[in-house]
């Protein structure tokens, strides 16, 4: 077996395990080792899958599928700008898409998305896609932005039957970013998520592009171009 071949089992070994403890065993397993043993449970079926598919990933020399243009280096520093707002947007305010029993109207990120968390990495996704254009890093990073492009929409459903309130969530919101201002279900003034998910974002973004050579081995994608 190759050592990309297994690679992309690792990484369909995630996602499915991820999607299978999510949704259809999550019930059944609480039921029999408890909200905390479940969680320890997907926390270490979570690592050990896509943690080995890390790790292989760093072995495989990577195999250039295309030649990035230089035109695409300045959005992809930008849209890894938009995801670490994202993130920060998605736990600096309670989100009725990741907490039970979250009320009241959408504010921040979640007026531009009600998944601003599974978008992030669905950014991050993209962007290492482009702009490392190998083949490994299409296996690995597809598979997470097809993880969290996948799980919100399942999430959705699931809550959705679970707690009927959740639709009125999803009437005022939108999966894709700005769709729910563009169709009017958001004022325009939501375009501004507030201080801390703008601020935390780009102190976040900072943070990767500083670390990122001693953590990955190579300077962000398009800092260096730009620098």
């Amino acid at each position: 077996m190759s050592d990309l071949l297994l690679l992309g089992l690792l990484v369909g070994l995630f996602v499915a395990s991820h999607e299978l403890l999510s949704h259809p065993l999550r019930g059944p397993l609480v039921a029999r080792i408890g909200e905390k043993g479940f969680a320890i449970l997907y926390s270490l079926v979570a690592l050990a899958s896509f943690g080995s598919a890390v790790q292989l990933w760093r072995q495989i020399p990577p195999e250039k599928l295309w030649d990035t243009p230089a035109s695409a280096y300045l959005p992809a520093v930008i849209a890894m700008a938009v995801a670490c707002m994202l993130f920060v947007g998605s736990v600096s305010a309670p989100n009725p898409a990741m907490m039970p029993g979250v009320k009241g109207d959408p504010r921040g990120m979640q007026r531009i998305t009600r998944h601003p968390m599974m978008w992030s990495f669905a950014v991050w996704a993209g962007v290492h896609i482009v702009m490392t254009a190998d083949l490994r890093t299409l296996v690995l990073a597809g598979g997470v932005g097809t993880l969290a492009l996948l799980g919100s929409a399942l999430q959705d459903g699931k809550k959705r039957r679970q707690n009927p309130a959740y639709a009125a969530h999803m009437a005022r919101t939108s999966h894709v970013p700005f769709m729910a201002i563009l169709a009017g279900r958001q004022p325009l003034r939501a375009l501004w998520p507030g201080l801390v998910p703008v601020v935390g974002g780009l102190g976040l973004w900072g943070l990767i592009i500083w670390a990122h050579p001693m953590l990955i081995g190579v300077p962000a994608a398009g800092w260096s171009y730009l620098q």
